[in-house]
Parts: structure tokens; C-alpha cells; sequence
């Protein structure tokens, strides 16, 4: 198989394409893209859920079976994720029969070629902020297009379509898949190691992921990268811009909490805002604000725009998504899955309810990564009062002996903690008195969220 390019895939040529995988959330985002344009969309996924719904509910076929019998056969390309075994029968059938058969970052890649792009990179913060990003140039007037890693609340979507030749990309490392990207504009919000099961280790990470990824921005391109990182890129014949927490050439300065906001100054190169107040609370959301406000300023939104703009932002599905909201309790479930991811949803709960007991269930995804980051994910979760721990959600791993969810137990310096299935979660939390609980996980965890709300609804009613 070749590379993917304009000299062998047209966009305009397509009229059928067959996704596998595509209740994925980069899958379900091209999907939506091609069904935009009148393309005749099927897919496979494993099972059904809320997004696979959604994606009928728009006209497109999803099939939860793997059969040759009943497949499409007229589509001219086939679009699968890495995360979809090599051995899947589709998938084995359409390459054997000469069908088109590409990654999602190909074909994503492909599609941005004849587009501006902005591209937001990081091993975590991304979602939030090219979400963030999206939403702050369309309240500003620029009607950007954009393809998401997370359901966009303000768009209730993780495909928006816009009127300008700007796209907003979440740049994505695993598999190196942001390497089919040249952006004109690139983000970097963090680089820690993760996926590690891809890249060996941290330095192969960073020298043939993000700085090769850094290194495809177009001619005259810039890129903002998270203060503290900027060494990394010292030899980028690029232009490069720091950003953070009271450091950086851009800078979020007098942090405080008013009226329940976090508000801050943003310092910018040649632009102040004072007073900026963000509904998502958390030091990493002002971290991802002053990125996605620098790139709305660079593409010339104004300043009340943009101060507006921040203030509706209504956020993504799963990350710190308040699910319960009252002035004696919270429940809040979110996608954290790094160290550092859960180390900033707790520390943000912390920081909004210091005088409330925190309950945490976290489901660890991936053998690999419970492996690599087992000290990290016991330090992270210490910080919590009560921890329920689930059994790890393995998606495209075989198990790894001795790797489970009581070796990040034996590793917790808090005793307040459970192992238990996910079908014990319900009958555990009744026994408990919850003044604020966090649903932790990439896995899915997120089936629980919808009958743990009911039930503390219910036992909040009593």
C-alpha cells in the first residue's frame, strides 16, 4: 500500500466508503464528514452504543457483525482504525479483494491537504483544547471546520462543518498518525510519556513523534508549544511560541476563583484581556484556554468576541463532565486516563469542594499502560478520600501477566480503597454516603454513568 495522497484518492471521486470501527470517535467525526457531502456511508463496530446511534439516526448503516456475505461491495474506500485487529474478517476480505484500504489519519490527512490547519497536539489536553479552539473561532466569525476527539457540547458533534477553508484537527499520537498532517498553525499542550507500547520509550516519543510532527509544519509556519517544552524545539526552523501559567512569552496571570469562575489576565504578545472567566474549573483548562485564545487571536478574533466565547463554552462529553450539580453534592465523570490527566481532575475537584469527601472510580485502560504508569496512576489516586477500583480495560491488548488492578493497589499509600467489577459499582455506592464522586476511564466506564446518575438522583430524593 502506498501513500495516501491527492495522485490516488480524489475526494470528489468517492460515492461509497465503508468504515471499520466506526463507532471510534476519529472514525465517527470522518464518517459524519463524508455523509455531509452526500457520500453513501456504512461501517462495522463491535457494539452498539449512544454514537452509533447518532450515526444512524443521520442516514448512516452500522452493522454489528463481522460478515463477507452481507458486506457492501460497490464502496471505493475502505477506512479502518489501528485499533481494529489485523485479523479482522472485513478487513482481511477487502484487502485481499484490491479494495482502497487506508488508516483514518490518512484519509484525515488527505482531507486537510487543501485546507489552512490549525493542529493541536499533546499527550493530553488536546480534545479540550481544539474543542475549545473550534468554538471560540466560530464566536468570533471564523467559521472553521473541524474534526474532534470528543463530542463538542457546543455543537453536539465531533464533525463541525464550516464555511472557511480553516480546519481545526486534534493531531494525534498514537501510531504516529499526526505524522500525516502539515499544519499552518500547530499546538503542543503536553508530552509526557504515553504509548509507550508504539515507541519504546520516552526519547523515541519526542524525537520521531512530536518533533517530527513539529518539524511538518508548513513554510511560515508557527508553532505554540506549553512552556517549559519550548527547549525541545530550539533547532525548528519555525517559529515558536511558549504559553503557560504565569510563564512563557504568553501568560495567564492573577488566577483566582470568583462568583464559582476561574478567571484570569491574558497576557499576549500584543493583546491584554483581564478578567476572562472560564465555566470549566481546573490550572490545565487555563492552560488549554490560553492556547486556543492565542490561535483565535493570530486568525484575528477580537477580544469581547473571544471573552464571550470562553464564557458559553459548554465543553465535551467525559471531560469533567458534570453529571450532578447541587449546592451539597457533584458527580463528575471524565476521560482521565494518564497520571497526569488524573491527577488534574482530582486536584480540580479538590480545588472546587475542599471541605467534601471525594469518591473516585477509575477502570485503568490498557495492560501497557497500567505497567508503564503504575506508580504514577497509586500517587494520583492517594489524593482521593475513598477509591473503587475496576478491572482494567484491556481494548486492544492481550493481558500481560502480573499486570492488573491490584498491582496499582499494592502500590497506594491509601488504604481506602476497593477492587470490584463493574457490576458490583451500583450496589457499592449504596452503602456509601457520596458528597462528590468522579467516574474515572477511557474503557467504558462511561456505560455506569447514566445508572450511577439515576441512582443518587433517586437516593437524593429520599
Amino acid at each position: 500500500m502506498g501513500t495516501l495522497g491527492k495522485e490516488n484518492m480524489k475526494l470528489n471521486n468517492i460515492h461509497s466508503i465503508y468504515f471499520i470501527g466506526i463507532g471510534g470517535i476519529g472514525m465517527s467525526a470522518l464518517a459524519r464528514y463524508f455523509n455531509a457531502r452526500g457520500v453513501q456511508v456504512a461501517g462495522y463496530d463491535r457494539t452498539e452504543t449512544p454514537l452509533t446511534k447518532k450515526l444512524v439516526e443521520e442516514g448512516i448503516q452500522v452493522r454489528y457483525e463481522e460478515s463477507v456475505a452481507t458486506l457492501p461491495k460497490d464502496v471505493n474506500l475502505v477506512v479502518y482504525t489501528p485499533a481494529v485487529p489485523a485479523t479482522h474478517t472485513e478487513l482481511t476480505w477487502f484487502r485481499e479483494n484490491g479494495f482502497p484500504v487506508y488508516k483514518r489519519s490518512q484519509v484525515l490527512g488527505v482531507i486537510s491537504e487543501g485546507m489552512r490547519t490549525v493542529a493541536v497536539a499533546g499527550t493530553h489536553g488536546k480534545t479540550t483544547t481544539s474543542t475549545l479552539t473550534t468554538h471560540l473561532l466560530h464566536a468570533c466569525g471564523i467559521s472553521c471546520n473541524a474534526f474532534l476527539g470528543g463530542v463538542a457540547r457546543n455543537f453536539e458533534s465531533n464533525f463541525v462543518e464550516g464555511s472557511t477553508d480553516w480546519v481545526v484537527v486534534e493531531a494525534d499520537e498514537f501510531d504516529r498518525s499526526f505524522l500525516t498532517l502539515h499544519p499552518d498553525l500547530a499546538t503542543i499542550m503536553s508530552m509526557d510519556a504515553d504509548h509507550l507500547d508504539i515507541y519504546g520509550d520516552e526519547e523515541t516519543l519526542l524525537q520521531t513523534g512530536f518533533l517530527a510532527f513539529a518539524g511538518q509544519l508548513k513554510p511560515g509556519g508557527r508553532l505554540l508549544v506549553k512552556a517549559g517544552l519550548e527547549g525541545h524545539y530550539e533547532s525548528l526552523d519555525k517559529e515558536v511560541v511558549s504559553f503557560g501559567i504565569e510563564e512563557g512569552q504568553i501568560q495567564a496571570r492573577n488566577i483566582r476563583v470568583e462568583e464559582g469562575y476561574f478567571t484570569f489576565d491574558y497576557h499576549g504578545e500584543e493583546v491584554v484581556i483581564k478578567g476572562l472567566q472560564h465555566p470549566h474549573p481546573g490550572r490545565h483548562n487555563i492552560e488549554n484556554a490560553l492556547a486556543a485564545i492565542s490561535v483565535a487571536i493570530q486568525l484575528g478574533g477580537k477580544a469581547g468576541d473571544i471573552r464571550q466565547g470562553l464564557l458559553d463554552f459548554r465543553g465535551i462529553g467525559r471531560r469533567f463532565e458534570f453529571q450532578i450539580r447541587t449546592a451539597d453534592s457533584a458527580y463528575i465523570d471524565d476521560y482521565a486516563h494518564h497520571p497526569t490527566e488524573l491527577q488534574a481532575a482530582i486536584g480540580a475537584a479538590r480545588e472546587l469542594y475542599p471541605d467534601k469527601k471525594v469518591t473516585g472510580i477509575f477502570q485503568p485502560h490498557l495492560f501497557t499502560r497500567t505497567r508503564d504508569f503504575v506508580e504514577g496512576f497509586a500517587a494520583a489516586l492517594d489524593e482521593l478520600d475513598e477509591i473503587l477500583l475496576l478491572d482494567i480495560y484491556p481494548a486492544r491488548e492481550e493481558p500481560i501477566a502480573g499486570v492488573d488492578s491490584a498491582l496499582i493497589h499494592r502500590h497506594m499509600k491509601n488504604t481506602n480503597c476497593q477492587l470490584l467489577s463493574k457490576a458490583e459499582v451500583l450496589g457499592e455506592l449504596a452503602k456509601r454516603d457520596i458528597e462528590v464522586l468522579l467516574t474515572l476511564g477511557a474503557g467504558d466506564i462511561d456505560t455506569l454513568v447514566n445508572p450511577i446518575r439515576e441512582q443518587l438522583l433517586v437516593s437524593q430524593q429520599q
